[in-house]
């Protein structure tokens, strides 16, 4: 079968997360993902380890976790034959990502401007940590300063009132995000350009990506006007909807409905809690949180977690174990829906890699390509994207702008 961006090439000149985490999904979903690294030390990711694949000279998992799909290359882009060479490539290309700090791309002679005007069906996607033009597009930033400063941490963690501080979440969401705003971005621009024959220029930046998807939580305070607060594993707008401490361990509770609710308490024993007036609809239920809180604490310490899901699930009633990252990928679900797919890698004959959740029914997600090792594609690419010669590479590496074959 064909796959849905069969046919589309992709220049990724991006690192570690966000730009990576975009190239990724267009890869899985069949596109030519060529990644160009750093001679000699490639994506910083390559280095954030432990654990490692074969060991502290192999690969990084983290590394591993955002690269499929692809094929790497080496290329000096201080090297003025490197800086050509992309260039060269960009002209074959469909999709150009980068996330380097702005400007720097422009010094070099591959910014936007020019390889548009070489190439003006290029979609030339910048992500970086405040956007090409603003006053603080030369500022430096990571996902960890990105929570903090665009409010993510300041409604994530144990309440004040319960000696809790802000708190970043346990993924560098603020990275994914941006790398999925990035994806569909160049998804749309892709159909813009079947109906114009004009690629275009995409900036994402990872302030405004997290703000824009703090959902809820913004329209809370615009609409509401007052300031949101954490609410530790609870909800600010639906109650009963947190965690449970149950006889042996917790379970969280996502009660979404007034229905489900009134379900909820008759299999707790408690069927005259849904009738009284302080807690008939949600939004005497958010009034009155602190009360009937409390009181379903008290019931949930009765019987055992197993107990109270089989219960709950019986009659519709939506919750779930606290499961840690062991028990996700052991669970029954995990290899019904095989979230876990194993490809050949040089390193490992069957590295497990996390399924992408996409499901389609006439192009399925592809895993054709382990995550690289640095440099392992730069001769194969440049012979299938510019037919270059073994005398044309040979000479590309006498002058420094790839590396040699011992250093690969």
């Amino acid at each position: 079968m064909t796959a849905t961006l069969q046919g589309i090439r992709v220049l990724d000149l991006s690192r570690v997360l966000a730009g990576p985490w975009a190239t990724q999904l267009l890869g899985d979903f069949g596109a030519d993902v060529v990644k160009v690294e750093r001679p000699g030390q490639g994506d910083d990711s390559r280095q954030w380890g432990p654990p490692w694949l074969g060991g502290e000279q192999g690969e990084s998992a983290y590394f591993l976790s955002t690269n499929r799909n692809k094929r790497s290359m080496t290329v000096d882009l201080s090297n003025a034959d490197g800086a050509a060479l992309i260039r060269d490539l960009a002209r074959t290309a469909d999709v150009l990502v980068e996330n380097f700090k702005p400007g720097t791309l422009q010094r070099l002679g591959i910014g936007e401007a020019e390889l548009r005007a070489a190439n003006p069906r290029l979609i030339y996607c910048s992500v970086s940590a405040f956007g090409q033009h603003s006053s603080k597009r030369s500022d430096p930033g990571y996902d960890a300063m990105i929570q903090a400063s665009a409010g993510l941490m300041s409604v994530t963690g144990v309440t004040a009132e319960e000696g809790g501080e802000p708190q970043k979440v346990g993924v560098a969401i603020a990275d994914i995000m941006t790398g999925m705003y990035a994806a569909t971005a160049i998804l749309a621009a892709l159909r813009h350009r079947e109906s114009t024959g004009r690629g275009q220029t995409i900036d994402v930046p990872l302030y405004d990506s997290q703000v824009a998807w703090l959902a809820n939580q913004n329209m809370n305070y615009l609409v509401g006007g007052s300031i949101p607060e954490r609410f530790g594993n609870a909800h600010p707008n639906i109650v009963p909807y947190q965690t449970f401490a149950t006889r042996d361990g917790y379970l969280m509770l996502t009660v979404g409905n007034d229905e489900q609710f009134a379900r909820c308490v008759e299999a707790l024993r408690r069927p005259g809690l849904a009738t009284e007036e302080r807690f008939s609809t949600n939004a005497a239920r958010v009034r009155n949180r602190d009360e009937l809180i409390a009181i379903l604490r008290a019931v949930f310490l009765d019987e055992d977690t197993n107990a109270w899901l089989s219960t709950l699930s019986a009659v519709g009633v939506p919750c779930g174990p606290v499961n840690n990252i062991q028990q996700v990928f052991e669970s029954d679900y995990a290899r019904e829906q095989e979230l876990v797919k194993l490809m050949p890698h040089p390193l490992d004959d069957a590295l497990p890699t996390v399924a992408n959740p996409v499901r389609f029914s006439e192009t399925p997600v592809q895993y054709k390509l382990a995550p690289p090792l640095l440099g392992q594609h730069t001769d194969e690419v440049l012979v299938d994207w510019l037919g270059y010669s073994e005398k044309s590479i040979a000479k590309l590496r006498e002058t420094g702008a790839i590396e040699s074959v011992d250093d690969v």
